[in-house]
């Protein structure tokens, strides 16, 4: 008689957030898309100097090494081109010259005792799905979602009955951490814990490659907050993130970058 034996899981270690050499060091998280776009993703940027950004039909984002440095302004300027509009995060005034057409206060979260497992039922989206995906946040409007923005990172969707029904995936890469974003939910599929078997599902591949994960979410999103919170995120910091119109020339926007919105998002899990 043979006896069959099933394999125990073995945990995933949890990383654990590593201080700052000082306590007056600015953390990598302050400015994120900066620490992202000359890290990890910096094979996407487009960069100008002390600015850069990501391709515009990806995301949104731009940044700057110093907002406080003037000479950072001027790389963006001559990295966007006159009378542009882009949003910039990890600032708080814009120089002479420059004028903020919006702005919008958020939160940042990081997963400080969030369990993270996979979701057998999720699948992985890619560029096919993207028509679907881009319905789904047309629907919830989490927050910017662009044509290319799959690329990013790792996407994963529920289905039923074939239909795009949940989302979520990762976003910026700063090094040692990683974005959950476009948690999103079908309004009739709602109360079912889709996104959160979503978010836990993210976080473990996150986890699995050593990062940490961490989200963003408008300040007013409250119900959103709530539920991070209560599933093993602790906010750390309250963000700002500003959509500025560069100096001259006629005025332009760039592609999907009004219709994105702000970066901070606007969740419904």
């Amino acid at each position: 008689m043979s006896t069959s034996v099933h394999p125990v899981p073995v945990p995933v270690p949890v990383p654990v957030p590593v201080p700052s050499p000082s306590p007056t060091a600015p953390h990598v998280l302050d400015n994120a898309a900066w620490a992202a776009l000359t890290g990890p993703h910096a094979h996407l940027a487009e960069r100008v100097g002390r600015a850069a950004r990501y391709p515009t039909d990806m995301s949104p984002f731009t940044a700057l090494d110093d907002p406080a440095d003037p000479r950072s302004w001027d790389d963006l300027a001559a990295l966007v081109g006159p009378g542009a509009v882009t949003p910039v995060t990890a600032v708080r005034a814009v120089p002479d010259g420059w004028t903020i057409e919006r702005s919008g206060d958020g939160v940042q979260l990081t997963a400080t005792t969030l369990h993270s497992e996979p979701a057998p039922e999720a699948v992985r989206l890619g560029p096919a799905d993207v028509p679907e995906i881009l319905g789904l946040i047309a629907l919830t409007r989490p927050g910017p979602f662009l044509p290319r923005t799959v690329e990013l990172g790792t996407y994963l969707g529920i289905r039923e009955g074939g239909r795009l029904i949940a989302l979520a995936g990762e976003r910026l890469r700063p090094p040692g951490w990683t974005e959950i974003s476009a948690v999103c939910t079908h309004p009739g599929h709602r109360g079912r814990g889709l996104a959160t078997r979503l978010v836990r599902a993210v976080a473990a591949g996150i986890r699995e490659r050593g990062d940490i994960p961490f989200l963003h979410a408008a300040a007013d999103n409250t119900n959103a907050i709530r539920l991070y919170e209560s599933i093993g995120f602790t906010l750390r910091r309250r963000t700002r993130f500003v959509l500025v119109r560069t100096p001259g020339g006629q005025q332009s926007v760039h592609a999907g970058q009004e219709e994105a919105g702000q970066p901070e998002e606007k969740a419904h899990p």
